[in-house]
């Protein structure tokens, strides 16, 4: 079945990129809903955008969505993982500013307020996309990939040339809670004189060595170092299942991305829904169900049938 939070869970912070400061409210929703943002500070014309893939007008440093009359909100990748890692289906995330609070730069904060406040079972039957055929992008060196499999599996390659991240890869069946053990805390990660360069241009004004692993060369400069000797790879794996799951509802393939960030991972999922044979909804039996990224993260306890 579908769920949704038990209750409504609140989050403050500042953005990554704009450095203001940002309160959001993350709600509980009726099945059928899918992740909706509100804008609470937008008035004079429609302030909901549709977590999917369709509304996203750029998808460079940050994934980004925009409604029709131009209503944005950015940097949501970390918060769509939170919730499709949890199990959460449908929720309506309210939020006083165009960019989600970078917290500790991970998902770790928003999957721990999640299953604290538990989940609902809803009456809807839970429906998945299962890929039926290939389908790749590619931009220079960049790759992203998806392939007919049983259930969601991430595969990711990075080779940067600093030696304090150099060459990692990390494959991994987002069942069984896989994300909560294995990605969930990884968190942002840039160059030093990459800062410099975003800061000067404006951006990445709410980043600090706290919310952000920050190299230089083969030095972490962030306190208390690395919380994995792979983080980086592991937080692109994060952001990839956190742009999938714009797709807008669980993807039942294998993912596979070398040097792909946002804008390849939504540039395939544009190709795939452009390609009626390559994909087709199915519902999901309870085996199925229970491989789904998130099932049984939240304690059992917190479960209650509406």
């Amino acid at each position: 079945m579908q769920t949704t939070l038990a209750r409504t869970v609140s989050f403050s912070g500042v953005g990554l990129h704009s450095g203001a400061p940002v309160e959001m409210r993350v709600h509980p929703a009726p099945a059928g809903n899918g992740i909706v943002f509100r804008r609470t500070d937008v008035t004079g014309v429609n302030p909901r955008i549709a977590a999917l893939w369709s509304n996203v007008p750029a998808a460079q440093l940050c994934t980004k969505i925009e409604n029709a009359d131009g209503v944005q909100v950015s940097t949501i990748e970390h918060v769509m993982a939170a919730l499709v890692g949890s199990g959460v289906h449908n929720a309506l995330v309210e939020i006083d500013g165009p960019e989600v609070p970078i917290l500790d730069g991970s998902a770790a904060p928003f999957v721990a307020a999640f299953c604290e406040a538990g989940l609902r079972n809803l009456n809807g039957a839970m429906r998945a996309i299962r890929v039926l055929k290939r389908i790749e992008v590619r931009e220079g060196a960049a790759v992203a990939r998806l392939d007919p499999a049983a259930a969601l599996e991430i595969d990711f390659h990075i080779d940067f040339s600093d030696a304090a991240i150099g060459i990692q890869h990390k494959t991994l069946k987002m069942s069984n809670g896989a994300f909560v053990r294995e990605l969930m805390d990884s968190r942002t990660f840039c160059r030093r004189s990459d800062v410099e360069m975003m800061q000067a241009n404006g951006l990445a004004l709410g980043g600090t060595y706290e919310n952000a692993v920050v190299i230089e060369g083969d030095q972490v400069l962030s306190p208390g170092g690395l919380r994995h000797a792979d983080e980086a790879v592991r937080h692109k794996m994060l952001d990839a299942l956190g742009d999938l799951a714009l797709a807008g509802a669980p993807i039942l393939g294998r993912y596979t991305g070398t040097r792909s960030g946002h804008a390849l991972t939504n540039k395939l999922l544009r190709a795939l829904f452009a390609d009626p044979t390559a994909w087709t909804w199915e519902e999901c039996s309870d085996a199925q169900s229970y491989a789904l990224p998130g099932a049984g993260v939240c304690p059992a306890k917190a479960l209650v049938s509406a």
